[in-house]
């Protein structure tokens, strides 16, 4: 079991993107404290199936949110949400392609990030990669990463500054 209540939210939330499948649009899911739900809103609790509480722990319910507008990049639409107070955090799951440390030697200089993406598409050692970044109102967060040569529950790695550009990104969503 995760060690965290995020973490355990992150992994949830990456295996339910497993289960899509690869080649998926973002999903941006709002995290909401389950006790508060439940309290709250137990009628939709109830239809989440949150209805009985799983034990003492803390946990969050990520709520998936509406499909990310088609041709908006992510950083232009990240920067139009604001959350409700009863949301505590949110989460992103969003594909990309990345190279490994060795290879950023040989990065050409000079490039649109258009013409970086098309490099990096072309390059022998790419590895595709399905990030999962959670963040709390509070600071806190998560990484779930998934490649896809090694798409098991088993080969998840967490950790919470794996994806520091995105998890900020993410923050700035609760800034006031």
């Amino acid at each position: 079991m995760a060690a965290s209540p995020l973490t355990r939210a992150v992994l949830e939330i990456d295996e339910y993107a497993a289960t899509l499948g690869w080649d998926q649009p973002a999903r941006l899911f709002a995290l909401v404290d389950t006790a508060k739900l439940r309290t709250q809103e137990p009628a939709l609790a109830a239809q989440l199936g949150l209805d009985e509480p799983a034990g003492d722990s803390a946990s969050y319910t990520p709520i998936e949110q509406d499909e990310l507008p088609p041709g908006t990049p992510l950083d232009k639409f990240l920067g139009t949400i604001a959350w409700p107070d009863a949301v505590a955090g949110c989460a992103l799951t969003v594909e990309r392609q990345m190279l490994p440390p060795s290879a950023e030697g040989s990065v050409p200089h000079g490039m649109s990030e258009k013409q970086l993406a098309a490099w990096v598409a072309k390059h022998p050692e790419r590895q595709e990669v399905r990030m999962t970044v959670a963040v709390l109102r509070d600071g806190a967060r998560e990484t779930a990463l998934r490649l896809r040569e090694k798409d098991s529950p088993k080969e998840v790695l967490t950790g919470s500054d794996l994806v520091p550009g995105l998890a900020e990104a993410l923050s700035a969503t609760f800034a006031e």
